[in-house]
Parts: structure tokens; C-alpha cells; sequence
């Protein structure tokens, strides 16, 4: 096994790793959908990568990719919560079913937990799954506490 960061080589694998994460989320999209999202990630993958967006690839012996995770940095004013003015969201943990629980995933959340420390973040984020929570909390993640601010959104584009 060989664990790496992706390069600019490695787009369409990125591309196909995340639509394998959205196969294992069990989200449907229709032909037009794949093929504006193919687009758009292929573009931002050309333009981020190894920027303000980082992969982690565990590859077998044959360089099949069989656990990877992104993170995606973000920079903003700072404040005393995020006194760097960086900040980072984990993305698309994804480790195939035959090789899940052999250390895989934690190995492509450490290799992406040191880029973080390089990229001098204050804190890395991410929405765990039931699957995933036990991992993150090995790793030193905690749960969100309590805040006095709540989270909203607002969607602009209609689904």
C-alpha cells in the first residue's frame, strides 16, 4: 500500500472518487446533473488542487485508490475562533467496503490532518456519518458544543 497527496494527474480520478462517494450516499442525479457536476469539478480541481484543496489517496500495490478524503481550506477575516484566518472542511471520506477497517481511512485523515498543521488552519471541520464518527473521534474530533449563533442557509438554486 502507498499512501500520497493527488496531483494534477490524478483529476479524473478525483472526479470519479467523487461520484463514488455519491454512489455510497445513495444520491440520485440524472444524466444532465452528472454531467454539469463532472464539469464544474473538473474545473475546480484543475484550479484548487494542492492550492486550497488538498486529497489524500491510499493506493494498493497496482495503484488502485482504495481510501481517500479532501480537505478544502478556506480563508476569512480572522477572529478569535479562527485566530489564522484559516479554517478547513473534510470532504468525501471514502474507503471501498472490502477494504474498510484495515486503518485505511485513518490513514488518509492523518496524511491530510498534517496538511492542515502546514497550512497553518486554525481548525478542521467535517459532518460525520454513523459509519465515520468512531474514526473522527479517534482522531481528536469533537462534537459541536453549544453556540449562541445558529446556523441557517439559503439556497439559491433550485433543485
Amino acid at each position: 500500500m502507498n499512501i500520497r497527496m493527488a496531483e494534477q494527474k490524478d483529476i479524473e480520478k478525483l472526479i470519479r472518487l467523487r461520484f463514488d462517494y455519491f454512489a455510497t450516499e445513495k444520491w440520485d442525479m440524472t444524466s444532465d446533473d452528472r454531467d454539469r457536476l463532472h464539469l464544474q469539478l473538473q474545473r475546480y480541481y484543475t484550479s484548487h488542487l494542492n492550492i486550497d484543496f488538498f486529497a489524500a489517496f491510499m493506493e494498493d500495490d497496482d495503484g488502485i485508490i482504495v481510501s481517500t478524503a479532501f480537505l478544502v481550506v478556506f480563508e476569512k477575516p480572522a477572529n478569535l475562533s479562527w485566530p489564522t484566518g484559516k479554517t478547513g472542511l473534510i470532504l468525501n471520506v471514502l474507503t471501498y467496503p472490502e477494504y474498510r477497517k484495515m486503518g485505511y481511512a485513518t490513514n488518509t485523515m492523518n496524511l491530510l490532518i498534517e496538511e492542515a498543521k502546514k497550512q497553518d488552519l486554525s481548525y478542521i471541520e467535517l459532518s460525520a456519518s454513523d459509519l465515520g464518527k468512531s474514526l473522527y473521534k479517534k482522531l481528536g474530533f469533537q462534537e459541536n458544543g453549544p453556540s449562541h449563533f445558529t446556523g441557517m442557509k439559503m439556497l439559491l438554486l433550485k433543485s
